[in-house]
């Protein structure tokens, strides 16, 4: 192993150094996670550590608040594990620095190699579902590394989760290599090893549990923000002319408007095995219309309130409830555009339709 010093003193070119490595100069490759590198095949090739530290565990939780997020990448290359040989296996993973988090603390005392693909910083499982996990990138990401110069074998492990992005006899035809499919989840890596790569049934079985539906909250919260503006507008216009009676007015449709949004961010989620409907547009629109009811009877809404309560709330949660479509066990891609193409216009006209119903009530007092 030798550290950015005795690369300097060996008269290594940081060009040739990326040219080797696949990576861009060596510099941005100066991390805390960042070992050092090792020479192997005339490369030098940084050497990554198991241990997740106090920054990584704080880098996630900020990302899950969507501060900095999409800048938590790491670059795209070959990175080593332990002591890696040419016999060594070959890990593939994205760029997102969560995945490859992920996937470099479950190797401790594994010799290995991770090959990163450029997914643009999104996680496995999104990213498969957008493509920036497939076929195209990995090929192309073989060659550039020089990957079979590297290794003596044509065997890659990709996570079973990019199975949606990847065609493996596609790999198999273009590069060389042969794509085996490890667990879904990363923390079955070492279980699966110790059992000589053959999977059971709870590693192949692909969960959306509670946990996991709301690790993706925090960012939807986040994402919010102009519904919050929105919300504060509408209930201050509502609660017009100023004075006493100003908050009495604006209070309980400010309530209901920023209601909506930890309806659609986090209720939502959490209760989404059990909503009706397939579609994530016809759950949240369930799930709105059931908010809208509840204050209506709460605040004693008056019929057309009520019923403006209804054609704003059902848009709006299904509008938050659509972000958490995608890749999962509920939706894919194409499906998750198709349910914006077919949802646009219901959830527009029904949204104004709302709104001017809601005007009139307040005119009209009724």
């Amino acid at each position: 192993m030798i550290d950015a010093a005795d690369r300097a003193v060996a008269g290594a070119s940081v060009k040739e150094l990326e040219v080797q490595a696949g990576f861009e100069p060596l510099e941005r490759l100066r991390r805390p996670w960042v070992l050092g590198f090792i020479e192997q095949g005339g490369r030098s090739l940084p050497l990554v550590s198991p241990i997740l530290s106090a920054a990584d565990r704080f880098g996630a939780i900020k990302a899950r608040w969507d501060i900095g997020r999409m800048r938590y990448s790491v670059l795209p290359g070959v990175y080593a594990m332990g002591r890696p040989d040419p016999g060594s296996p070959v890990f593939v993973t994205a760029n997102y620095k969560m995945s490859f988090d992920a996937l470099r603390a479950q190797l401790d005392g594994v010799d290995a190699w991770i090959l990163v693909l450029d997914t643009k910083g999104i996680n496995v499982w999104c990213a498969a579902g957008k493509g920036t996990f497939g076929t195209e990138e990995l090929v192309s990401r073989i060659a550039k590394t020089e990957l079979a110069s590297l290794v003596t074998h044509r065997k890659l492990t990709l996570p079973q989760l990019g199975a949606p992005g990847v065609s493996a006899h596609e790999v198999a035809k273009r590069s060389g290599f042969r794509v085996e499919w490890g667990p879904v989840r990363a923390a079955d890596i070492p279980a699966w090893l110790a059992a000589r790569r053959v999977k059971d049934r709870a590693m192949r079985e692909v969960r959306f549990d509670l946990a996991g539906r709301m690790a993706v909250a925090p960012v939807e919260i986040v994402h919010a923000w102009p519904l919050v503006f929105a919300a504060l507008v509408l209930a201050a216009l509502w609660g017009l002319p100023s004075g006493p009676s100003w908050l009495k007015r604006a209070y309980p449709i400010a309530a209901f408007l920023f209601g909506t949004i930890p309806v659609g961010t986090v209720l939502f989620p959490a209760l989404l095995p059990w909503l009706p409907s397939k579609a994530f547009a016809v759950k949240g629109a369930f799930l709105g219309a059931i908010w809208a009811a509840v204050c209506a009877l709460l605040f004693g809404f008056p019929p057309l309130l009520a019923a403006a309560g209804l054609f704003v709330a059902m848009p709006v949660v299904a509008f938050l409830s659509m972000n958490f479509t995608g890749a999962s066990t509920y939706t894919c891609q194409p499906g998750a555009l198709a349910e914006v193409e077919k949802g646009f216009w219901p959830m527009l006209v029904s949204l104004i339709g709302g709104l001017i119903a809601g005007g009139a009530s307040r005119i009209l007092g009724i």
